[in-house]
């Protein structure tokens, strides 16, 4: 009895140790472009509710992307009125994707704050090893997350 105890115990270290080992070095799957978004959206009354003095928070001051996972901004004013992002005038019940390829920290003109500015930081995709295992244990639970919502 011990000794198949033991066997098992044995057996589910090494399955384990492969799982993590597969998980830190194993290259990640470039997932599809629509895949690759990160939406927000402005919603409708944004505008209004700020001129009547509300202090509206509909985006964070902070936007996190990665590269290779989750790379491309898509903003949706919902709003009824235009908003400016950056270069962009986002006219209402439009949509404006921006895509990054270079990892950095990036400024931009926002309407749709009340600071007008906006910062997305754009990360490099995680690397092999203990970050990448990191990387794929946090998203697992982030799905496991989102499933046991539903």
């Amino acid at each position: 009895m011990k000794r198949s105890f033991a066997l098992l115990a044995a057996g589910l270290a090494v399955s384990l140790l492969s799982l993590a080992g597969w998980a830190a070095l194993a290259p990640i799957d470039m997932p599809a472009p629509e895949a690759r978004e990160q939406l927000f959206e402005i919603p409708a009354g944004t505008w209004k509710r700020r001129m009547a003095g509300d202090a509206v928070e509909i985006l964070p001051d902070t936007l996190h992307l990665r590269l290779g996972v989750k790379d491309v901004l898509l903003l949706r004013n919902r709003d009824e009125v235009p908003q400016v992002f950056g270069p962009a005038l986002i006219m209402p019940g439009q949509s404006f994707r921006l895509p990054f390829e270079v990892a950095s920290t990036y400024s931009f003109a926002c309407t749709a704050h009340a600071s007008g500015q906006m910062s997305v930081v754009v990360a490099p995709p995680p690397a092999q090893g203990l970050e990448r295992l990191r990387w794929r244990m946090s998203h697992w639970l982030r799905q496991l997350q989102g499933e046991l919502r539903t």
